[in-house]
């Protein structure tokens, strides 16, 4: 549950911090606010789809750590054969 609060106060904070320099960024951007707005949401998506990608990594390597700790990965020598 703690990191799932972390990476939230990440995005949260990317947020804001883009947010908050709109100003010095809207000069070289975009010249209409409308503009600016896409190019804004379109980095917010991006990075939010970054962070899933992560989140979607961690979660498949906890999933291999746990399968490799239960040995399901060796082979069982005594297992019968489907023939």
């Amino acid at each position: 549950m703690m990191r799932g609060s972390f990476i939230v106060g990440i995005v949260l904070f990317w947020i804001i911090t883009l947010f908050t320099h709109v100003e010095a960024i809207s000069r070289d951007v975009a010249a209409s606010p409308y503009q600016r707005y896409i190019v804004y949401q379109a980095l917010i998506l991006f990075w939010i789809g970054i962070i899933g990608l992560v989140i979607i990594i961690i979660m498949k390597l906890k999933e291999v750590k746990r399968i490799q700790d239960m040995d399901v990965h060796k082979e069982d020598e005594d297992a019968p054969f489907l023939d």
